[in-house]
């Protein structure tokens, strides 16, 4: 094969070949191994209406990252892939297109049609979105690929509902829902958002019967006073006591109305009378069953007002509104009107404004099923990463009320509940019965509507591994390792995942939540449709790659936390991305002379390491058990950053410099122990960085001679005890130091680098033998002409330029070159600097508060740095007496 890389960096080249290849050879595959652990993430599955947007590039480039890891470092990874039918979303989009095709409603084509329309729509764009995950690099299993109506998700989904009904956990009944009358379905609580929006507050006169006494009620929504059938005050509220048991009359409609006294009324907020209207507020509801008060419905599923309205039948409930607030104001019942901003409930797909009403649904009975997901956390055997997500989670499920599971739709799970005919009996049943266990008519159909998305998705976590079959999978790979979503859907998503885990497996669904942010645009906005403001991931990808994005969204990444995305950050990912390509490819120049390759081992070169060598592996070393510690930590960011920083900064600036001089000498032992340290160290920062952009690192890695296979399926690496050298790392730190101050100085007086100079280096006694080992370092990274290393002052030219570093001084001739007084300036700088560095730390020193409470270790390093500066500052005006 071809030696080298191409010469450019080019994504397009390769990132479409090597995911084919992964593919074709299996590399994503997991199956049932019981010699190893197993690590098992299922990804949230997109919706069947959806495109790729940042917020799942975000969620699956980081379960990718952890996937990938976790496969090279020896567990049996297994990441399911799957979507989402999205019952509401989806038949908005399958209704509109018959809409457009055929002029008809849903109704006019049938359920039947409309259903294999439906499933059209699932082949057509079902796997669109598949496609763009993979494009993001995505090394899911696709063999176990679900979908969560496909016929093993119906089974599990008919089985939960069946066995929960069975146990008391689920009933039928009418109560207060949320309704959304475009979407002509019920929400649940979690899909209801709720925005500020400006509003009144019309408090309206209520006459009492056979009296001149009157009760002044508030109301935002006056269009639902005609369904009112009471009015409520506090027990202890004397201003009403006397009210108590009698009616009040109801302004427009004359209907009487019980006053009760109930504790739900505030009697410190507004009048402290509230009109109840049960069939249109979930809290009347509430106190209507306690008072046996009617449930009046006004209105109709598209929030017009019904034959109940009286004469305001057929009404938008907003044009019902007005209506009303005029005829109030014309009979003398409308007393005043005050601004009011509140919260309006939405639904969360169409924004339509929510109306509470009554109506005849199915419910799950929260109250039990939610103590078992409390308890897991509480336990400790579920972690939110972070942990200041534990208060989201318990405040949903320790404040649940019964959750609306019936959704007026056809596009879905359809709930197994079969109602006889001829006797009204209600038969839950896995299997459709053929009559009814009550009259044994054969009369039987079953419930029209469909389970709540949350419903089915709850079960993800099991169902995709063969729940409710007792698969070897789910007993391999159950329960899962780590779930990674965003915060906005905790109580969406992961609540109803851990209660129905902890009812049909009595276990928990995860070990770990790990809790990402949203991806915002560069000025902090959420990107959105509406405000033109999205980045498209795959505009992304094409222009920059796969690699320079997932690069992007893991460093702008820290648990819980928002991110911003600039397209700058991708530039620099992509630029980071091409200075490692560079740097394998002088690397892999080197590699050309076969000879040098033969017998590359560590017994064979260790004899010729260079202190240069020895401090990359050691620092190589070093970087590995940083990078795992933060991947322990599910600190994908920071692991990045590390492994970033000792790749661009040690490996690429210094060490590949430190060894252009042995690669282009005569000396083959030389050559061949830098080539050994090279590769070793390019070996470990490829492996370190495939999870975060595979495709460079695989496409690299298939050139390095001294590997065979795929990195995807190499060893992550692990730190090695015998790679530590702390005495070679110490001494390259001092060396570097030195070289970076000569550096410094030689940039301020603006002497170019092709300009050589003697370098003389006075080193204290334990300083020495690093300078000594450094003399070469400073004459291909210094510019030094030569280098001596003495043991005193004495001989050294007056008007030599003087670097002080930690235990050294380094001396440069420069003659001519340099300007007197700018050096005069500097040294005057550097002393103020190391005095106001002395204040500080005997401001430290002469604290009280500090030398009483902070640990002897740290007051003795305080001690040491003032003595540091103190050298430092007396060898400065040893420099400066000299120009005087």
């Amino acid at each position: 094969m071809e030696r080298n890389l191409p010469k450019n960096y080019d994504p397009k080249d390769f990132e479409d070949r090597l995911y084919q290849e992964w593919q074709d050879n299996d590399c994503f595959k997991s199956e049932v191994n019981k010699d190893k652990e197993s690590f098992t993430i299922v990804m949230p599955p997109p919706n069947i209406t959806g495109q790729l947007h940042m917020g799942h590039a975000l969620d699956d480039t980081l379960q990718d990252i952890l996937i990938r890891w976790k496969r090279m470092d020896g567990f049996e990874a297994l990441w399911i892939p799957g979507t989402d039918h999205a019952s509401i979303a989806t038949e908005v989009k399958v209704v509109d297109r018959i809409k457009s095709e055929t002029g008809k409603t849903k109704y006019e084509v049938g359920r039947e049609e409309f259903l294999r329309r439906a499933w059209d729509w699932k082949d057509e764009f079902g796997g669109k979105i598949v496609n763009q995950v993979k494009k993001l690099g995505a090394s899911c299993d696709w063999e176990k690929e679900r979908f969560t109506m496909d016929a093993g998700c119906n089974k599990a989904v008919t089985k939960f509902f069946v066995e929960l009904y069975n146990q008391g956990h689920i009933y039928r009944g009418n109560r207060i829902i949320n309704w959304c009358p475009d979407c002509k379905t019920t929400l649940s609580d979690a899909e209801v958002e709720h925005e500020d929006q400006e509003g009144n507050f019309w408090h309206i006169k209520y006459p009492i019967k056979d009296s001149d006494e009157f009760l002044e009620i508030a109301t935002t929504r006056p269009e639902t006073m005609l369904g009112d059938s009471g009015v409520a005050v506090h027990p202890e509220d004397e201003r009403y006591a006397h009210l108590v048991g009698k009616t009040a009359i109801l302004p427009l409609v004359g209907r009487e109305l019980i006053i009760v006294a109930d504790d739900y009324v505030d009697k410190d907020f507004g009048t402290g009378a509230v009109k109840m209207t049960p069939a249109h507020d979930p809290n009347d509801f509430e106190v209507g069953k306690r008072h046996n008060l009617e449930e009046i419905n006004v209105m109709n599923d598209d929030a017009t007002m019904n034959s109940l309205a009286g004469k305001y039948e057929g009404m938008d409930r907003y044009e019902c509104r007005k209506a009303i607030v005029d005829d109030l104001r014309e009979e003398g019942y409308l007393m005043h009107i005050k601004k009011h901003d509140h919260a309006v409930g939405t639904c969360y797909r169409c924004h339509s404004v929510v109306e509470p009403r009554l109506s005849l649904q199915w419910f799950v009975k929260m109250d039990e099923l939610s103590k078992p997901a409390i308890d897991v956390l509480k336990k400790g055997d579920l972690e939110f990463v972070p942990d200041k997500f534990d208060k989201t989670y318990l405040q949903w499920l320790e404040n649940i009320r019964d959750w609306c599971i019936s959704r007026q739709l056809w596009w879905g799970h359809q709930i197994p509940a079969y109602y006889c005919q001829d006797c009204g009996e209600i038969i839950v049943a896995e299997k459709a019965p053929t009559h009814c266990s009550k009259c044994n008519s054969t009369n039987i159909e079953q419930d029209e509507d469909v389970l709540d998305t949350w419903f089915s998705s709850g079960l993800w976590p099991f169902e995709t591994l063969g729940w409710p079959e007792k698969t070897e999978e789910l007993d391999y790979y159950y329960p899962t390792s780590v779930l990674v979503t965003g915060y906005d859907i905790i109580f969406f998503w992961v609540v109803r995942m851990v209660f129905s885990a902890m009812f049909c497996m009595n276990e928990k669904p995860f070990s770990h939540v790990l809790v990402h942010g949203l991806v915002r645009d560069a000025e902090g906005k959420k990107m959105s449709k509406s405000l033109g403001n999205g980045i498209d991931p795959l505009v992304i990808i094409d222009q920059y790659g796969a690699d320079a994005l997932r690069f992007t969204l893991a460093t702008g990444n820290s648990p819980g936390n928002d991110m911003r995305f600039y397209t700058e950050r991708v530039e620099f990912a992509r630029n980071f991305n091409n200075k490692l390509w560079n740097a394998s490819r002088f690397v892999f120049m080197n590699l050309e002379d076969e000879s040098l390759l033969e017998n590359l081992t560590r017994e064979a070169v260790e004899k010729d390491f260079t202190l240069a060598d020895k401090w990359i592996i050691s620092r190589a070393n070093g970087v590995v058990k940083e990078v795992t510690h933060n991947m322990d930590k599910f600190e994908l960011g920071m692991a990045l950053q590390k492994a970033y920083e000792f790749t661009w900064s040690e490996y690429c600036d210094w060490y590949i410099e430190m060894v252009k001089p042995r690669l282009y000498g005569e000396d083959r032992d030389a050559k061949r122990a830098a080539l050994y340290t090279l590769t070793y160290v390019l070996e470990k920062i490829l492996k370190l960085l495939h999870p975060f952009i595979p495709f460079i690192t695989e496409e690299i890695y298939s050139y390095l001679p001294t590997v065979e296979g795929y990195i995807i399926r190499a060893e992550y690496p692990h730190y090695d005890e015998n790679d530590n050298m702390q005495i070679e790392e110490e001494k390259m730190d001092l060396i570097m130091n030195g070289i970076r101050s000569v550096r410094n100085v030689r940039t301020e007086m603006n002497v170019p680098p092709s300009k050589k100079a003697k370098t003389i280096i006075v080193p204290t006694v334990d300083k020495k033998q690093a300078m000594e080992d450094g003399k070469e370092y400073f004459k291909s990274l210094a510019s030094a002409s030569d280098v001596e290393i003495k043991d005193d002052k004495i001989g050294i030219p007056e008007d030599a330029v003087s670097v002080v570093i930690d235990g050294v001084e380094i001396f440069i001739p420069l003659d001519e070159l340099v300007d007197f007084e700018k050096e005069k300036e500097r040294l005057n700088k550097e002393k103020k600097k190391a005095i106001s560095e002395i204040k500080r730390v005997e401001g430290k020193l002469n604290n009280p508060g500090f030398m009483n409470k902070a640990p002897d270790k740290l007051v003795e390093e305080e001690k040491q740095k003032k003595e540091k500066y103190e050298e430092i500052l007396k060898t400065i005006e040893e420099r400066l007496a000299k120009f005087n």
